[in-house]
């Protein structure tokens, strides 16, 4: 039988797993638009400079939620180490 233990380490990692996700895919986003706006890539993007610095605080702004929304879960499934 599985453990109700076992099963909040597999759920916390699910969403450690989706947290990165979701920072991996902004800072794609951001790198890609700051390429754009270098004139070394040609699709998708912010169209200025001002959207891009906005672009980039929201990213830091969501990176921070998800960093502590990872340590949260992982405290909250015991897979802190003390």
């Amino acid at each position: 039988m599985v453990k109700f233990s076992e099963v909040k380490i597999s759920i916390a990692t699910a969403i450690a797993a989706a947290f990165g996700f979701i920072i991996a895919l902004i800072w794609k986003e951001i790198i890609i638009g700051l390429m754009v706006l270098a004139g070394m890539w040609q699709e998708g993007g912010p169209t200025s400079w001002g959207n891009a610095g906005i672009a980039i605080f929201s990213a830091i702004v969501i990176t921070l939620l998800c960093i502590f929304g990872i340590l949260y879960i992982s405290k909250w499934a015991g897979i802190v180490k003390k």
